[in-house]
């Protein structure tokens, strides 16, 4: 294994110390810190909101528009929106 998969276990010698305390917390917990899945497609979902405008006029018109971003996310997690954004900063 050592010739196929040099570099994959060279890493893991490398950083072992750093991830043994990992191991301490609870399957639940770790799962919990895996799974980063909902907050990544929370940031994708305002990077797209957000490139799609391209200029806010103020502050409180890019907060309302992470607002009504964060508002139409699907509760079904089907990735369908609730309901169409349609907010025009001009």
């Amino acid at each position: 294994m050592g010739r196929k998969y040099g570099a994959m276990i060279r890493l893991w010698r490398n950083t072992w110390e750093e991830f043994i305390p990992f191991l301490d917390y609870a399957a639940e917990i770790r799962r919990v810190m895996c799974s980063k899945s909902a907050i990544e497609s929370l940031n994708s979902r305002y990077r797209r909101a957000v490139r799609a405008r391209s200029h806010f006029p103020t502050e409180q018109a890019a907060l309302k528009c992470l607002y009504l971003a964060t508002r139409s996310l699907d509760s079904t997690a089907t990735g369908q929106a609730r309901w169409k954004m349609r907010w025009n900063p001009h």
